[in-house]
């Protein structure tokens, strides 16, 4: 894991740091090792309840139904203070696409909502489901269980002591990112896409390249709505932080042949983000990108 020596009010998404293409992609369940970085590292009542929470993703069976985490009130409280950080986050920078299926999901503002509520909702309107996982998975295992409609998604919630900063994708980064999204049928349709394009890919380079394809689209994908920069990317729409920064980021048309040769440091705000022209160009780019992928 990445050390972060000063905390930036962002996420960081390590499934995708590294991406050994010869990594046997049956192995779903990792358990964190916390760096002494890691916020919660000294807390051992955190690292038992993340412990516990992870038991319910190795004792999961695929076809079961998901497990319940009853929250506590000190993860509730931080969920809230997520949400008074991002709702008007949201309303500034998030894409019409996000905010309609935000609105369809209607996660309550006061407590974490359930993964098996989540995944009902995203199921009825994209046919993607959510499965629970003990903690960060390989990449291959990650990205090509898109393929399949799977997403395979945590359930632990960062430490109480910084919440609008995780060194890992929590269910924060789970829920309002990735499922937000995976509620839209388009945005649903390119992850089934980023997956069957991995599953052809053998090449340790060809899996490096796609992976950053992913990186600046699925993860901080732009694009202009209105005459105005919005977000569609999940890295951006569940951090408050990220979603400030953009402002900053110096914008460059869409082009994934670049985007899939330019080198990113996760554990900063991204200086460099990819704007596409609108929603529709996005994902007609995206989308016939990965129909023609070959490594």
């Amino acid at each position: 894991m990445s050390k972060t020596k000063t905390p930036l009010a962002d996420h960081v998404d390590m499934r995708l740091v590294s991406t050994d293409a010869q990594t046997p992609a049956d192995e779903r369940n990792l358990i964190v090792q916390l760096d002494p970085d890691h916020p919660g590292f000294s807390d051992a009542d955190y690292r038992a309840r993340r412990n516990r929470i992870a038991a319910l993703a190795l004792n999961y069976k695929p076809g079961e139904p998901l497990p319940d985490a009853h929250y506590t009130k000190e993860e509730d409280h931080v969920w809230r203070a997520v949400w008074e950080a991002l709702r008007p986050a949201h309303e500034q920078y998030a894409c019409a696409e996000y905010l309609s299926c935000l609105e369809r999901l209607s996660f309550a503002p006061d407590h974490i909502p359930q993964l098996r509520e989540v995944n009902d909702k995203v199921r009825a309107l994209s046919g993607f489901r959510l499965e629970p996982v003990a903690g960060l998975v390989e990449p291959r295992v990650f990205l090509e269980s898109l393929a399949s409609g799977v997403f395979l998604c945590t359930q632990y919630i960062r430490h109480h002591s910084t919440p609008l900063y995780t060194p890992e994708p929590d269910v924060v980064h789970e829920i309002v990112g990735h499922a937000v999204t995976l509620a839209s049928p388009r945005l649903a349709e390119l992850n089934r896409l980023f997956g069957n394009a991995v599953r052809q890919t053998s090449e340790p380079e060809s899996l490096r390249r796609l992976s950053h394809v992913y990186w600046f689209t699925i993860e901080f994908g732009v694009l202009r709505e209105n005459g105005a920069v919005k977000a569609y990317g999940t890295g951006l729409l569940s951090s408050a932080g990220e979603l400030a920064a953009m402002a900053r980021a110096e914008l460059r048309p869409l082009d994934l042949k670049a985007a899939s040769k330019l080198e990113y440091d996760p554990t900063q705000y991204q200086p460099v983000l990819f704007c596409a022209a609108s929603f529709e160009a996005m994902f007609d780019t995206v989308r016939d990108y990965l129909w023609s992928w070959k490594e």
